[in-house]
């Protein structure tokens, strides 16, 4: 019996097409198979001032901030790494679950990578058998253009053109498979 090659998807595209909403929206139609992380803009007097990561356990940490005092700093931003520890706890969970589950990381950036670990987890989970999408910048960044190289990834450029459309047509993709 012939196996379908596991979706392993990489969404790309300039800042603002939509790469989160589309993980958002894939997140809501895959319900609890789903599991991961999000991240959304702080906002003040609509200034983006920095990020909030958003586990689909429900759990939330600031990971990035204008105004945080930190030895990591990505453009104008303090980085918090340790913010990222409860999204690397639940996906490691449920890498090792009995459920089946798809993965979706937002985001797989230099922020994201300043994490202790936070590599290893992403390739662990790009080797899982589970489906999996993740974002990733446009700009070259070492270890996402590897992650681009891979022979299992499929790379889509999120557009205004296509992004209403992604997030059922990767999760019939996803469901096909069960």
């Amino acid at each position: 019996m012939l196996q379908t090659r596991v979706p392993k998807i990489l969404l790309t595209g300039l800042p603002g097409t939509g790469k989160t909403t589309v993980v958002i929206r894939l997140a809501a139609l895959l319900g609890e198979k789903a599991a991961g992380f999000y991240t959304v803009e702080l906002r003040e007097n609509s200034r983006r001032v920095g990020f909030k990561l958003v586990t689909l356990g429900g759990r939330e940490a600031i990971l990035a901030h204008v105004d945080l005092a930190s030895l990591h700093r990505v453009g104008k931003y303090g980085v918090n790494p340790a913010g990222l520890g409860p999204a690397m706890d639940e996906v490691a969970a449920a890498l090792t679950g009995k459920k089946p589950r798809c993965f979706l990381i937002d985001e797989i950036g230099k922020m994201e990578l300043l994490a202790p670990g936070f590599r290893e987890l992403v390739l662990r989970v790009f080797e899982s058998p589970f489906p999996t999408v993740a974002t990733v910048p446009l700009k070259p960044v070492p270890f996402v253009d590897d992650l681009k190289k891979r022979p299992d990834v499929t790379l889509i450029k999120v557009t205004a053109a296509n992004r209403e459309e992604l997030p059922e047509m990767i999760c019939r993709k996803f469901l096909s498979r069960d």
